[in-house]
């Protein structure tokens, strides 16, 4: 089976608004509905587990009702930090799907997540054990210590940037977090970071430019542009 599990247990306070930015209503429907819809109409998604902030699983709860999300499972807190409330998820999975299953871990606040993308993360993750979604640095890099100047480069050439979804099977994570609790790895900002400092090979699978992750306002004004588009007939 496939699982997503939706992480939506910040509280967004880089968005500087009244109510978490995952709730933020957008043309009369909130953000992390748009994510739950993504993963409730692929035909490959079995089941989906959401994270969610305290004081707002009711309200999540009614909202997957009114909006007929009927893959919901689940909702179980998160935890002081994202690691947290990933392994919260994790463990929550754990009681009710075998350690075969594969579990996609994706942001609540990326809510142009596509088809293809979840298409691709579940065959790469089938194919090789793992498949974290990734677009290419296509921008100069440079490297800093102060945020405020910089005299050396990076190459670009060796960086991939990551988004969410980022799947594994279930067994695997289980394992990833356990073993993190054991090591004193308390605070890894994603679930591919987590592998690699677990001194794991991580495999990359299709990113996109649109798949974009809503932390400020200016990323709500370009989600709300995204949804007013469509690709012209002419692009290929």
């Amino acid at each position: 089976m496939n699982i997503a599990l939706i992480i939506a247990g910040g509280n967004g306070q880089r968005m500087h608004q009244d109510i978490p930015k995952q709730f933020i209503n957008v043309y009369d429907k909130p953000v992390i509905i748009y994510t739950l819809e993504a993963f409730q109409k692929h035909p490959d998604i079995d089941a989906i587990q959401v994270v969610c902030l305290d004081g707002w699983h009711e309200i999540l709860i009614a909202y997957a009702k009114q909006f007929n999300i009927t893959k919901l499972v689940g909702v179980v807190s998160g935890g002081e930090n994202g690691q947290a409330s990933i392994r919260n998820g994790v463990f929550a999975i754990k009681e009710k799907f075998s350690n075969d299953d594969i579990v996609l871990v994706h942001d609540a606040i990326r809510p142009m997540v596509s088809e293809e993308i979840i298409s691709d993360c579940i065959a790469k993750c089938r194919l090789y054990g793992s498949a974290v979604a990734a677009i290419p640095c296509a921008e100069a890099m440079l490297e800093t210590d102060n945020k405020k100047t910089s005299n050396s480069i990076y190459d670009r050439d060796k960086l991939m940037r990551t988004q969410t979804p980022q799947a594994f099977p279930l067994g695997k994570l289980v394992w990833a977090h356990e073993e993190a609790k054991k090591k004193g790895i308390t605070n890894s900002v994603a679930s591919c970071t987590l592998m690699v400092e677990l001194g794991e090979k991580v495999y990359f699978s299709a990113g996109s430019e649109k798949n974009i992750k809503l932390t400020t306002t200016d990323d709500i004004e370009i989600f709300k542009a995204l949804l007013s588009v469509k690709k012209s007939d002419w692009l290929k």
